[in-house]
């Protein structure tokens, strides 16, 4: 088989090289103290988009800094309450998709929500207010600032704030909730899971924001992750700060969450992928210490990985 990466034994093992800062967990505790006090002030808008079986929403919280975040809500017809619930997250700049492909997670009797990122293709508000640079992406955005102001840390935490409002629906049951995504989808799975553990049963595919450095050394910060290339290009040209950024970096690196995920977690990985590199999405894999499931596909890069969607479908039942 061709090596874009490290062999597969070599990966199976590997542990990330981004750093991982020292105040790391009090930085996600005090993260997640500001999210419990933000008021979410929920509306479901039922949605011009309907079906017989389902009954379709526009849902809207306020997250931290006071953004208002959007996710289309589809809750199943004629389906015994509580009932099981899926949290989606989709790729990078993009939004939460068509009503359309939820539907068969509602046809199976389970609510679907499926949140836009803030200040990507969706609803979601961006409320700004950062220092520094914005150019090319949400990695580096705050990264000259304080790092409690990185933007990341908040689409996490948004993350983790639907996912309890979902628990919370009174059609939910609050111990059946999973949650599912690809690239930046997957990413986010990660961080939901860890900074909601009773997140029961995560999928995820191709995942994204792992082991920034790990990124860079392999001369791979371009595509998703041309934004880390030109912040040292216009910021740092020789590199000065370069253990100062990465380790700021390290508070948005899933790779470091992965340990707090209790949930069974099923992760899908293309060995020929050069944009999220099979080492970077080993790295959160490796850590986590739940039941967990590895799908590769030795000839698939950063693409939709055939069969892994019918595999999710099955997995999701056993909620």
């Amino acid at each position: 088989m061709p090596l874009i990466d490290m062999p597969l034994e070599s990966l199976k093992k590997y542990e990330g090289t981004n750093p991982r800062p020292d105040d790391f967990d009090s930085y996600w505790e005090r993260a997640l103290a500001e999210m419990k006090a933000t008021d979410g002030q929920l509306e479901l808008v039922k949605s011009e988009f309907q079906v017989p079986f389902a009954e379709c929403f526009d849902l809207y919280f306020t997250g931290v800094r006071g953004a208002r975040i959007h996710a289309k809500y589809v809750r199943p017809k004629h389906v015994a309450e509580p009932h099981p619930a899926i949290v989606q997250f989709h790729g990078y700049s993009v939004n939460a998709g068509d009503w359309s492909d939820k539907l068969i997670y509602a046809l199976l009797g389970f609510s679907v929500v499926a949140m836009d990122c803030r200040g990507q293709g969706g609803l979601s508000e961006d409320t700004g207010g950062v220092k520094g640079t914005t150019q090319k992406g949400h990695i580096i955005r705050g990264l000259d600032d304080h790092p409690d102001n990185l933007l990341f840390r908040h689409i996490f935490l948004d993350t983790a704030q639907l996912a309890g409002i979902v628990m919370n629906l009174p059609e939910v049951d609050p111990d059946r909730v999973g949650a599912m995504g690809v690239s930046q989808g997957g990413g986010l799975t990660l961080a939901c899971a860890a900074l909601e553990p009773r997140i029961k049963r995560l999928a995820l595919m191709v995942p994204f924001l792992s082991d920034y450095q790990r990124v860079y050394e392999m001369d791979l910060a371009k595509d998703a992750y041309e934004e880390l290339k030109l912040f040292f290009r216009h910021h740092d040209p020789q590199h000065a700060r370069e253990k100062e950024i990465f380790t700021k970096l390290g508070y948005i690196d899933v790779q470091h969450l992965a340990g707090r995920i209790r949930g069974e977690t099923m992760m899908g990985v293309g060995l020929m992928d050069t944009v999220c590199p099979p080492s970077t999405q080993f790295a959160p894999f490796n850590k986590i210490t739940a039941p967990k499931t590895l799908e590769l596909y030795p000839d698939y890069g950063h693409e939709i990985l055939p069969g892994f969607g019918d595999k999710t479908v099955q997995f999701m039942l056993g909620l």
